[in-house]
């Protein structure tokens, strides 16, 4: 992916991102995401990324020890 296609949390306030981008799964603006990636026709904020990832390791009910650790640093730093 390149790096023209992700929003970050720093860069929210440069005038190369000056326009809202809003999270086609959520609706919430890139400026109360940490990051936002944009696609083509849809976008999606880490938030909801996140959740996306939460819910595949625990449907596939394989929630290691380093997958906890990730979904909890993450939603200790969403917060």
């Amino acid at each position: 992916m390149s790096a023209d296609k992700v929003v970050k949390f720093s860069d929210r306030g440069k005038s190369n991102s000056n326009q809202k981008v809003y999270c086609s799964f959520c609706g919430r603006p890139n400026t109360e995401v940490i990051k936002m990636v944009k696609g083509p026709g849809v976008n999606i904020c880490s938030e909801c990324t996140m959740i996306a990832v939460q819910y595949l390791i625990l449907n596939d009910r394989m929630l290691s020890a380093e997958a906890q650790q990730i979904l909890d640093a993450f939603w200790g730093h969403a917060k």
